[in-house]
């Protein structure tokens, strides 16, 4: 069961009786509790809206700092 803009059920509700002879009144119960399930469901069907940190980006490394030009290669002896 799909609703419109206005929030409003579409008619388009199919139900099929595979046992039985229910009456008008039993099938017109059967439809309000099942949309009123759904419709509750519906309402609390909501996505989180916050983004947790997936395993890739917790086990990413940090990035490299800068190198620093001005020391030079005073540190390499060239041995």
């Amino acid at each position: 069961m799909t609703t419109d803009q206005s929030g409003t059920p579409d008619e388009g509700i199919r139900l099929e009786v595979l046992r039985g002879r229910p009456t008008e009144a039993e099938l017109a119960a059967l439809i309000a509790v099942v949309s009123e399930a759904y419709a509750e469901e519906a309402s609390s069907a909501v996505a989180d809206d916050t983004r947790s940190r997936t395993a890739w980006s917790v086990s990413q490394r940090s990035l490299r700092t800068p190198l620093r030009r001005e020391l030079g290669w005073s540190g390499f002896q060239g041995r």
